[in-house]
């Protein structure tokens, strides 16, 4: 990763500071792990802008807790009027940044427009089991915080069923053996409903004991 060290600074001091007002689904250690996981892929392509997977990532999530069910668009708008930006991209990076930004839900109804969209868009998965129940968690809570948790159990394996499921929505556009690995043992768990609340509420319970949700 060779990212332009004024760019990384003015991020770090501007940018990450932002996702504190995001529930912890899609908190800064969300992004640190995309950013990572992005770079990853990266490495695996020819002719890519590291400045440009750096900001993306950073940028993905940044509009979540404005409106989490149009967070791509509104993270691409703040993006788009950061006028700081155009000190390190030309309009036509900061264009291909944006519809990346715009690209990278899981659920989107069109395939990434860039190689830069498919990076992020990948990085943006789960890998491990634990990460895919305790961000369900975390997520349904902000969405439906009236629910209780069982509810929000029910709510959690009925949307990871449509999002990972045999037929699910999530795409992928790199190898990765981690994300094979933990689709299969998610599938797995979600083959089983019982099995996945059980699961969730054991380690949901762990976690509470811990105080670290």
């Amino acid at each position: 990763m060779k990212v332009n060290e004024d760019l990384k600074k003015y991020i770090e001091e501007n940018i990450f500071p932002e996702y504190s007002k995001n529930e912890k689904a899609h908190n800064l250690e969300h992004i640190q792990y995309v950013i990572n996981r992005s770079f990853k892929f990266a490495d695996t392509c020819e002719n890519i802008n590291d400045d440009m997977v750096y900001t993306i990532a950073a940028y993905h999530d940044i509009g979540h807790h404005i409106d989490s069910k149009r967070h791509e668009i509104i993270s691409g708008e703040i993006m788009s009027k950061d006028n700081h930006l155009k000190k390190f991209f030309s309009e036509e990076q900061l264009q291909i940044i944006r519809e990346a930004i715009e690209d990278h839900r899981a659920s989107s109804n069109h395939e990434p427009r860039s190689i830069y969209g498919k990076i992020v868009s990948t990085a943006d998965r789960n890998n491990t089991v634990e990460a895919c129940l305790r961000r369900s968690y975390t997520y349904n809570k902000k969405l439906h915080p009236d629910f209780s948790d069982e509810q929000t159990f029910e709510d959690a394996y009925q949307h990871l069923v449509m999002k990972f499921g045999e037929n699910g929505y999530a795409k992928f556009f790199f190898q990765d053996e981690e994300y094979e690995q933990f689709l299969k043992e998610i599938r797995t768990l979600l083959s089983d409903k019982k099995q996945f609340i059980n699961t969730q509420r054991e380690y949901i319970h762990e976690l509470k004991k811990k105080k670290v949700i």
